[in-house]
């Protein structure tokens, strides 16, 4: 059972739930179609996650520690079915929504199918993450009924910006196994200061973004606050990632400052909705 949850990269799928279901709130939903909006969304993450560690068994073998196919803990037939199941569960919990909803879950697994197959580990990997980000804010929406609003006009150009940052700092994780086999990542392929330095730019001017329009539209102070605390925490996660002098920042502390950046993202994103559709 353990191993069949590491298949899912529970990290990245429960926090995509979760930015999916607090969008559909504050879209208007109700609770119920919230959390089934949530849970479909971490099914579709967990069916794509999956598929990522099928595809990756024989390139994974040796890792420290073990992956759960190669390592054994789970059956290339079981993370078949996981594979296979979490896609059909997630897209049964879309279709009550209407059509649009699960046209856009179908497009969310084209693009995680499109990354697990044929752009990680590549100079394009950013790519993916570009495009299936800002699918996460348009999911929950309009999983409500609801028709979006003139603010993601500004949310989803915001949103291609953290996800193309976000592909950076979670190849940079990776470098020195890519590097050990040849992979030609974006990180290899910018080399780890220059992929921190592209990464911070990106996600800096992306932020920015938000909460300048916040103060334009002259947001209450609460929901003000709320996001430049997200953002702090953004800026949090770049420090704890960043290689400064001759201090080069260690596989695991790279991988914690893509996943601190992640939570701010969603933090962030779902502040600067609440404070902008709900502004007077």
């Amino acid at each position: 059972m353990r191993g069949l949850v590491r298949l899912t990269h529970p990290f990245p799928s429960i926090l995509d739930g979760l930015v999916v279901m607090a969008i559909a709130l504050i879209a208007g939903g109700g609770a119920p179609t919230a959390i089934r909006l949530g849970l479909s969304m971490v099914a579709l993450q967990a069916s794509i996650g999956a598929l990522n560690d099928l595809l990756d068994a024989e390139r994974d073998a040796g890792r420290v520690p073990p992956k759960p196919i190669p390592g054994g803990q789970v059956t290339v037939a079981a993370a078949r079915a996981l594979w296979v199941g979490a896609a059909v569960v997630g897209l049964a919990l879309a279709a009550p929504s209407g059509l649009p909803t699960l046209l856009v879950g179908v497009a969310a697994l084209g693009v995680g199918y499109g990354y697990d197959r044929f752009a990680k580990g590549t100079a394009w990997s950013w790519l993916p993450f570009a495009v299936g980000i800002p699918l996460l804010p348009v999911f929950g929406w309009i999983g409500t009924g609801a028709a979006l609003p003139p603010s993601f006009l500004v949310l989803l150009p915001c949103a291609v910006l953290a996800g193309s940052a976000l592909a950076i700092a979670n190849a940079s994780a990776d470098l020195e196994q890519d590097e050990a086999s040849g992979t030609a990542s974006v990180a290899v392929r910018l080399g780890l200061a220059r992929a921190w330095a592209v990464g911070a730019g990106l996600i800096g001017f992306a932020a920015a973004l938000v909460l300048g329009s916040l103060v334009s539209a002259n947001v209450p102070l609460p929901a003000m606050l709320a996001a430049v605390g997200a953002a702090a925490l953004i800026g949090a996660g770049l420090a704890w990632g960043a290689s400064v002098g001759g201090r080069r920042a260690t596989p695991s502390q790279r991988q914690r400052s893509w996943e601190i950046q992640a939570v701010g993202i969603g933090l962030l994103g779902t502040v600067w909705l609440l404070g902008l559709v709900r502004a007077p």
